[in-house]
């Protein structure tokens, strides 16, 4: 059963949040509060912290930060300005979702995130890879092009062996492609090189 916390100023919203963790299967609320500091300290790190910020700005990427010290951090905010999707995504963020995103957006969300996976809402991605193209070249992971393809696999959700289909290798290629990713891009594992990719650009939506 993954765990999910749930913080809020506003007492609607967290209402609506345990509402929707309540009607998908596997997941449970562990606690409802206002503000991080308000948060019980769990034995282990929670599967999935939902933030629910109204609006953005330096001081809520700050908290992201403290939240993914306890927890797998999914950001519900309206989005209206810098400093946006990608500075919550670096402060580690696990997935972005809008306030105005359909119920059912939401729930596949935070149990994406509870499994271990990136989530952006298919609503804010324009707006991700706008933010992205600002970024200068030098700023860009030096990936080779059987790489770049392989992290577009790997971000998709396809296996190393169904990559490997795709492309006309054998998997023990596309597992030397993939640690040569993870080398590169200083990422762990599949969720930190799907964020990467969206963030690179290398995620075709």
């Amino acid at each position: 059963m993954h765990s999910v916390a749930i913080v809020g100023s506003q007492p609607i919203s967290r209402v609506g949040y345990e509402g929707l963790v309540s009607t998908g299967s596997g997941m449970r609320v562990v606690a409802t509060v206002s503000s991080l500091a308000e948060l019980p300290r769990a034995e282990r790190r929670y599967d999935v912290l939902v933030l629910d910020v109204p609006q953005m700005d330096n001081a809520a990427v700050k908290a992201v930060g403290r939240a993914a010290a306890v927890g797998r951090p999914l950001v519900c905010s309206s989005w209206n300005d810098s400093p946006g999707l990608v500075a919550t995504v670096r402060a580690g963020a696990q997935g972005c979702v809008s306030r105005f995103a359909d119920h059912e957006h939401v729930r596949d969300a935070i149990r994406l995130v509870a499994q271990g996976g990136f989530y952006l809402c298919p609503r804010l991605f324009g707006a991700f890879q706008a933010e992205m193209l600002a970024r200068t070249e030098e700023d860009q992971a030096e990936l080779a092009p059987r790489e770049v393809e392989t992290l577009r696999w790997i971000a998709s959700g396809l296996t190393h062996g169904q990559i490997a289909k795709r492309m006309g290798l054998s998997t023990a290629t596309v597992n030397t492609y993939a640690k040569r990713i993870r080398t590169k891009l200083n990422v762990g594992n599949k969720a930190d090189m799907t964020r990467m990719a969206i963030e690179l650009g290398h995620f075709v939506h």
